[in-house]
């Protein structure tokens, strides 16, 4: 497009926390939630914001699910639909994975109530320490 211009590195490379950062303004992001493996690009970003006189959202990181290979999970390989009807059960075993004690009876709930449970009792305190979470 005229006008658009971009930041390379000298490598090449897209000046990606740049980007970020540029981009998370522009569309008055508040809270960022991502893996722990992107904690080292906190701080850079952080640093941005503050030289751009830009807010700086909350920033969460979450334990990776790992494949049994050790392998951080992810949707391009071996990706499958889930399935709608088992998407509340998916929710709960994602909530145990993640530390946050579902209560044992919503397992079997409708995926409204095990979210309006989890919304409330969101505690990511309990993921301390936790670098990776294998699944089973």
């Amino acid at each position: 497009m005229a006008g658009d211009f971009v930041i390379r590195r000298r490598d090449g490379f897209f000046a990606y926390h740049l980007a970020v950062v540029v981009d998370d303004e522009l569309q008055g992001v508040t809270e960022v939630v991502r893996g722990c493996d992107l904690l080292s690009c906190t701080p850079r970003q952080i640093l941005l914001q503050r030289a751009l006189g830009y807010r700086t959202p909350e920033y969460a990181h979450l334990p990776l699910l790992l494949e049994a290979d050790g392998r951080k999970l992810a949707k391009s390989r071996r990706a499958v639909p889930l399935d709608p009807d088992r998407a509340a059960p998916a929710l709960w075993q994602a909530l145990d994975w993640l530390r946050q004690k579902p209560p044992p009876e919503l397992a079997a709930a409708p995926i409204r109530e095990i979210w309006d449970w989890a919304l409330p009792n969101w505690h990511p305190e309990w993921l301390k320490g936790c670098r990776e979470l294998p699944l089973s």
